[in-house]
């Protein structure tokens, strides 16, 4: 990277994650140390902690939501990660030429749909990438390149987005899913109109449709409703709210319909869901 270092390597201290549904053409790391939420990567919504490890690829999009508490002003909440960034073509000469590097190569081609590390190996990773925040220039360079190799050589990882996903998503072309994908992470609460989706974003309904399929590979209301579900696993974890309250808190206007819905996806009911939590 002319004139700078090609890697970002940046210490978050906040009350809370606030960057939209976005992509962007550098790789991301992202390694939670203190904080809980939602993680959403191309097509796939899960739930993230502490001692969380994310590697997202190039132009993937994606986001960050904090649980509700954290926006409710609470001191004791906050974020505490490290994030790390580089270029998309970071020692691509090297990692497509020598066999030294077809290890971080293969890595950086799975994280095409997001790859999140599991267990002890998130947390060896995520504190040797703690240590990139003490050093510099070549130091830090030759330092993160062992690190992508022990990630490339990791045996305890998930990939998140799902397999028919493709990243389609080229700088300054795809505004507008990015928006459209952006509205329903905020909204997806609250009551969502194909027809109405159509009309923010001046588009005929059938258009939509096919436009969003064909991007993310799922009809606008499955996606939805996969968000909604997501939310209400979450609450049911939490044993405060009843079946019921979960329902609406989730965006679903009656309860037959959250059952119906919610058992397709989970293969099971809310109520056997939290049954199966408590063990």
């Amino acid at each position: 990277m002319p004139g700078g270092s090609p890697l970002k390597v940046k210490w978050d201290d906040f009350p809370h994650f606030t960057f939209p549904w976005h992509y962007h053409s550098e790789y991301e790391i992202l390694y939670v140390i203190k904080s809980y939420g939602t993680r959403y990567v191309g097509d796939h919504m899960g739930n993230f902690s502490e001692d969380s490890l994310m590697l997202v690829g190039s132009n993937v999009p994606h986001l960050w939501k904090n649980a509700p508490e954290f926006y409710s002003g609470n001191p004791k909440l906050r974020v505490k990660a490290i994030v790390i960034q580089f270029p998309e073509d970071f020692v691509r000469g090297l990692r497509e030429s020598y066999p030294e590097f077809q290890n971080i190569h293969e890595l950086l081609l799975r994280s095409e749909r997001g790859i999140s590390f599991e267990g002890e190996e998130s947390k060896l990773l995520g504190s040797n990438l703690l240590n990139l925040l003490d050093l510099n220039g070549l130091d830090r360079v030759l330092s993160f390149l062992k690190i992508l190799e022990q990630m490339a050589l990791a045996k305890n990882y998930k990939l998140l987005a799902s397999e028919a996903y493709k990243t389609s998503v080229a700088p300054g072309t795809e505004e507008r899913l990015a928006k459209i994908l952006n509205y329903i992470q905020l909204n997806y609460q609250n009551e969502i109109l194909v027809d109405d989706l159509a009309k923010k974003f001046n588009m005929n309904t059938s258009a939509l449709c096919r436009y969003f399929k064909s991007k993310t590979s799922k009809p606008i209301m499955q996606y939805v409703n996969e968000m909604r579900v997501g939310y209400a696993c979450k609450l049911l974890m939490d044993k405060k709210l009843t079946v019921s309250e979960i329902c609406y808190a989730s965006g679903f206007n009656n309860i037959v319909n959250f059952n119906r819905i919610f058992k397709r996806i989970n293969g099971c009911s809310p109520t056997v869901y939290r049954v199966k939590i408590k063990g």
